[in-house]
């Protein structure tokens, strides 16, 4: 028959070996093992083997002296080797003033003798839950840390020697220490988010929680109960409380991706968040407060959505304390050849394919490309290389570069393609001012964006 963890394992240490026994024959049914211990120097042996969940102690060990200082002094000990062990005390000269010093110093109950069975029994129980909560917690939170650091790694900031790059770097320098709200502007793929990650590594923030929304693939019904969070009823489906992701990064950042794409109609109950630092879940009436960093990132010319009226310019001012615009990867010079080494080593990691080199002709063609997707373009180009290379050197030919207007019109196979063809030529060709797209396609300012969101531009 399987044993049951859940029941627990206890640890009693007293010098009363009667007592001991009769303490053995009451809770061996109860629990999954019960050890007994007369010598308190046996303790730190017990305890570091790490077999028990919760430690009945004596206090008094000498005879004639009944302080209940031998029984605290061994409490202390057992919480140096393990903060999260339950010690429940007892002893036959229990006193309140006795009991209260011992749960200061870190007992988790105290039991008098002559006990009462049931209530002994329900104590040490008690205590197992107990134990067992924290373990679950320790353990989550070692999986937190192993996730946090995964995170990190795979948005590890690479800041490059570029003008434009330092230039970033010296306003990340300033501004993370600080709470200042911060937007980042650049182009799709230009690493937004590492650098938002960046800003909350310097941060004092920086052992808190990172918190990444995407508002682009937000709906608009879905917005509220995800960054506000609902209590359960609020709507059809709503089983049960949920926390938003307001609330959820608490202590830490939130990061607002896309905020660009936000519908209008949205703005407003985004404003008031930001500005009242409360939050009503869907549903209560009960307000909350909220405490985080607030970084958000758009690809979009949010000064001209401001100007065209699909932006709010308060929203805009709010989050606008600083701002940092990301350079495209074409303006970063040799930048190109350190994250492409970066990305080679990382990827050559990841599939086994150690001491793998670029040619000096891949460099070269690295060099003279204009990276039309930025940093990811550059990324997945490395990792495909790496997936399919059965060679020791990445050379030229390894890496086919297409520029999304390459292709003729008369190649062209259907009225998407043909449609998504000629908008990112007017984008490139006004370096994203949607003004001047919509004005040399004809298309209003709202039809733009939408085209825009429909092809990923």
């Amino acid at each position: 028959m399987a044993e049951n963890k859940s029941r627990g394992n206890i640890l009693i240490v007293d010098d009363d070996k009667s007592l001991l026994r009769t303490l053995h024959l009451l809770l061996k049914d109860e629990f999954n093992r019960v050890d007994t211990v007369s010598n308190p120097n046996r303790i730190p042996e017990e305890v570091s083997s790490g077999n028990h969940d919760v430690v009945l102690l004596d206090m008094n060990f000498s005879a004639g002296i009944q302080t209940g200082n031998e029984g605290i002094y061994w409490m202390n000990e057992i919480l140096k080797m393990d903060p999260t062990m339950v010690v429940i005390l007892i002893t036959a000269y229990g006193d309140v003033q006795l009991a209260v010093r011992a749960m200061k110093e870190g007992a988790t109950d105290f039991i008098a003798k002559p006990w009462e069975n049931e209530k002994l029994i329900a104590t040490l129980k008690t205590g197992v839950k107990l134990r067992q909560s924290s373990r679950k917690i320790n353990q989550l939170e070692s999986q937190r840390n192993v996730v946090y650091d995964d995170l990190n790694r795979m948005f590890q900031f690479i800041p490059g020697g570029s003008a434009p790059m330092q230039a970033v770097m010296k306003i990340i320098k300033k501004v993370a220490k600080t709470d200042a709200n911060v937007l980042l502007l650049g182009e799709n793929g230009t690493g937004k988010e590492v650098i938002a990650r960046e800003i909350h590594l310097q941060s004092d923030r920086k052992d808190q929680i990172f918190m990444s929304v995407d508002l682009g693939s937000l709906s608009e019904n879905l917005f509220e109960s995800e960054l506000f969070g609902h209590v359960k009823g609020a709507f059809t489906g709503a089983d049960s409380d949920r926390t938003g992701r307001f609330e959820a990064a608490m202590g830490g950042t939130l990061f607002l991706d896309e905020i660009g794409n936000l519908p209008f109609s949205l703005q407003g109950k985004l404003l008031t968040a930001i500005q009242r630092k409360k939050i009503i879940p869907l549903g209560s009436t009960m307000e909350r407060q909220i405490d985080m960093r607030l970084i958000c990132a758009t690809n979009r010319s949010i000064h001209d959505m401001v100007n065209e009226n699909f932006f709010r310019e308060d929203l805009l001012y709010r989050i606008n304390t600083v701002q940092i615009t990301v350079p495209p990867l074409r303006e970063r010079g040799d930048d190109v050849i350190r994250l492409a080494e970066h990305f080679l080593l990382k990827y050559a990691r990841k599939y086994r394919k150690q001491d793998l080199k670029l040619t000096r002709g891949a460099i070269q063609k690295f060099l003279s490309y204009s990276w039309p997707g930025n940093v990811r373009e550059l990324e997945h180009s490395i990792e495909k290389a790496v997936i399919l290379t059965d060679k020791k050197m990445l050379t030229e030919d390894d890496f086919l570069f297409f520029a999304k207007h390459e292709k003729k019109a008369d190649e062209l196979t259907s009225f998407e393609d043909i449609e998504r063809h000629y908008i990112q030529i007017a984008l490139e060709k006004h370096r994203g001012k949607l003004t001047e797209v919509a004005k040399e396609l004809k298309l209003s300012r709202q039809t733009i964006y939408r085209k825009l969101k429909k092809y990923g531009l």
